[in-house]
């Protein structure tokens, strides 16, 4: 699976992060145009594709692909 964070939409609220069942998801230095750290999928291998993160996403920054 590819997981895409769309820097231009995230806000960085992290619910990414507390929802990915296999932890996908890690804080990173990178901010966004809004001045906040954005979640980075570190463990794209991990990635099972339930879509969860996607589908929670309130900013539709999320992007899951196989």
């Amino acid at each position: 699976m590819i997981v895409n964070v769309d820097s231009t939409c995230c806000k960085g609220c992290n619910i990414c992060v507390s929802v990915c069942p296999k932890q996908v998801f890690a804080l990173s230095q990178r901010r966004n145009s809004y001045g906040t750290t954005m979640p980075e999928a570190v463990k794209q291998k991990e990635c099972i594709g339930c879509k969860i993160c996607e589908k929670l996403c309130p900013d539709a920054a999320i992007n899951v692909e196989e």
